[in-house]
Formats: structure tokens, C-alpha cells, sequence
């Protein structure tokens, strides 16, 4: 009986085969979950419903110099019928006076105060449930108090997206362009996981939403019950409430260059590194499904790059290699170009690919630390 010899693959060949799935799945990545916001139309105003009343909530601890800087751009909202809430929770400035003296220029500016408690201690979701109950209307928009829109029409882009029975309505918060490679890092990390989950929610699938910019309408929140399935987390008053609360039916998403809203950056990588670790302590808790996704995108990076490393190592592999690599920028810089556009982040898609591996680096540290750190208290 005939037997065919067997050709014994070797040590190169498994790599490069490897290699190649994880490339495809790259690929297939910043098409399906990165290409949609690049691809979006966006809606005119005018086809728009009604524009109903809005109630923006905002939590304050301590941001008197913020309140005094960007309230006014909140409160001078080009919107027929809106009312901003700030809780004022438990600052110990003079964020109570500041708030007072815009309340007596602006009369749908609401003061809210909460005590500090010495037998009650509570983080930023006790704060904005108060925000929730004290809001008039049904329609919400959060922001943050270190955070000012991109324009006096962002109030009335972000309500659009209450139509067609939308009960969440998710925007994009970025940081403030300013010189330096960390802030430029600390944007295009905002800009990638934004475009991650914006684009998720146009599929249908969204698992969560930053505070910075974000409605839900109040019957909504006690539709869900509030923040009562995580209240014990310190953080997660926007991404986890999101990703128990959205369906396929129920979340829109408004990008537009008005819609924006932006904050200033942290300015030294340790306290970049502290607010990142806060926002980390909420991931474990997604739903299966949404941590699958995102955790199934950070393995095809790091196997990529492994990878690559790996080929470089043999003759017969190194061009094919560095051909894949190069490849895969061009494809890169062509979808981020798009999506960059339509986020007025035009500066970040030409050198995504090198931002894309210093994250690589630094989210394992990030992660070794969040072993170590304890959260005790709220904090934007």
C-alpha cells in the first residue's frame, strides 16, 4: 500500500500561518467595528421631530474654577426650552457660590445640594441620581463640569437623537487639542475606544457610553432601576448604566462637528494613568458578550505584533513580514483618515499605527497596576 510521504511544516510556516489569521482579523476588525462611523450620514435638523424640553445634568465636586470657565457655554445653548441641574456635591470651594451667581443671570440654571455625611459616604452615582430626580423633563443629557461643547448648537444636535422611540443617545467626548506627544496619545486612546463603541451602537450592538456626552431619558433610568445592579462600583455611572440598559432598538448615536464636546487632558502621564485605572475598575463588569468583543480586538493586536516579531526572525519570512506590516498601515491610515474626518480628529490617523503600539505597552502596565489600586472615591 502507497503512502505519501509527510511534509513536516516547520517552526516558520505555523508562525506565518498564525501570522496571516491575525492580520485577516485586523482587517476584518477596523472594517466592521471602526469603518461604520466613517461611513455615517448625518441626519439634518430639520427632519428632525419636535424639539422637546432637555434637562442637562451636570455633578460638581470641587470645580469651581471649571463651573466658572464652562458653564456659561452650557447655559447659552441655542435650544427653545432646556434647564441645566448642577449638583453640587458636598464641595468644600466655592462651587455652591459660583453656581449662585450664574443662577441670577440664567433662570433655567437648578442648584442641587448634597451634605457631606459623616455616616454616609457615596460616589458620583448618588450625586447624579439626585440630578435625575431634581430634572424636570424627561429628556437628559450629561455632561461633565470640566467639559464645554463644541459649539452653541450642541444642545439641540444631541436632542436630535430622541426620535423614533431612541430612549439613549450617545455622542462623543473628547479632549482639547493641545501640543505634546502625551496629549496626543491620551486623544487618539479617546478617539479608538469612542469609535469602537459608536460604532458598535450602529450595528446595534452598543455595551457603553462615556459621561462626558450622553442621553437617556429619565423613565428609562427607573425602567432599569437606576444604578441599582452596580451601585457598590465606585465608577460606572455612564458605561455600565449603558451596557445593562441599550438594545438593538433603543440607542442612537449624533456625530457631528456641533455635537462635540471637549475637556482639557491630563497633563502628566501619572495622572493620566489614575483616570484610566478608574475608568479600567468598570470593564469586569460588562456583560459577557460586550467583553468577548473587546477583548477578542486587544488579543488580534498583540498577536499581530507578536507575531511580526517573530517572522522577522527568519529569512525566510522577513519580507513577507514587513509586507504585511506595511500593508496593514496603508489600510489603517485609509479607514482612521475617514473616521478622523467625521470626528474633527484630522491630526490623530496619520501616525495611528505608532500610537496603536505605545497603548499596546502601556495597557498591560495599566492593568498590573489596577491589581494594586483601590477606589475610594468619584472623580471625572
Amino acid at each position: 500500500m502507497y503512502f505519501p510521504d509527510f511534509v513536516e511544516i516547520g517552526v516558520d510556516e505555523l508562525l506565518l500561518i498564525a501570522f496571516f489569521v491575525s492580520f485577516i482579523g485586523i482587517i476584518i476588525h477596523y472594517v466592521i467595528n471602526i469603518l461604520p462611523i466613517g461611513n455615517l450620514k448625518t441626519v439634518s435638523l430639520e427632519s428632525s421631530q419636535s424639539k422637546a424640553p432637555v434637562s442637562i445634568i451636570i455633578c460638581a465636586r470641587n470645580e469651581d474654577d471649571n463651573l466658572t470657565e464652562f458653564l456659561p457655554k452650557i447655559l447659552v445653548q441655542d435650544y427653545p426650552e432646556f434647564e441645566v441641574v448642577v449638583v453640587n456635591d458636598c464641595s468644600i470651594d466655592n462651587t455652591e457660590n459660583v453656581i449662585d451667581e450664574f443662577a441670577k443671570i440664567f433662570p433655567n440654571l437648578k442648584k442641587v445640594n448634597i451634605k457631606e455625611d459623616d455616616y454616609y459616604k457615596h460616589g458620583k452615582k448618588f450625586a447624579v441620581m439626585v440630578g435625575i430626580k431634581g430634572a424636570k423633563y424627561d429628556n437628559l443629557l450629561f455632561t461633565d463640569a470640566d467639559c464645554f461643547p463644541a459649539s452653541e448648537h450642541w444642545l439641540e444636535e444631541m436632542s436630535s437623537g430622541f426620535v423614533n422611540k431612541k430612549e439613549i443617545v450617545l455622542g462623543y467626548g473628547a479632549y482639547k487639542k493641545e501640543k505634546g506627544f502625551l496629549n496626543k496619545l491620551i486623544r487618539f486612546d479617546t478617539f479608538l475606544i469612542a469609535v469602537n463603541y459608536l460604532s458598535a451602537a450602529l450595528k446595534g450592538s452598543a455595551y457603553m457610553g462615556v459621561g462626558r456626552n450622553l442621553g437617556y431619558k429619565k423613565e428609562l433610568f427607573y425602567k432599569q432601576k437606576g444604578f441599582s445592579k452596580h451601585y457598590h462600583i465606585v465608577s460606572g455611572d455612564d458605561d455600565l448604566f449603558i451596557n445593562q440598559a441599550c438594545t438593538q432598538e433603543n440607542t442612537n448615536v449624533v456625530i457631528s462637528p456641533n455635537a462635540i464636546t471637549y475637556s482639557l487632558a491630563k497633563t502628566s502621564f501619572l495622572d493620566w494613568k489614575r483616570q484610566k485605572l478608574r475608568h479600567l475598575t468598570t470593564a469586569p463588569h460588562y456583560s459577557a458578550s460586550s467583553k468577548t468583543k473587546i477583548t477578542m480586538a486587544y488579543v488580534l493586536q498583540y498577536a499581530f505584533h507578536i507575531l511580526l516579531l517573530s517572522l522577522l526572525l527568519f529569512k525566510t519570512t522577513i519580507l513577507i513580514g514587513l509586507s504585511a506590516f506595511i500593508l496593514k498601515i496603508c489600510i489603517q491610515m485609509i479607514i482612521f483618515k475617514k473616521v478622523s474626518k467625521k470626528l474633527n480628529e484630522v491630526d490623530l490617523w496619520a501616525f495611528a499605527f505608532f500610537h496603536e503600539i505605545i497603548l499596546l505597552m502601556v495597557y498591560p502596565m495599566f492593568h498590573i497596576s489596577l491589581l494594586f489600586n483601590k477606589q475610594n472615591k468619584w472623580k471625572n
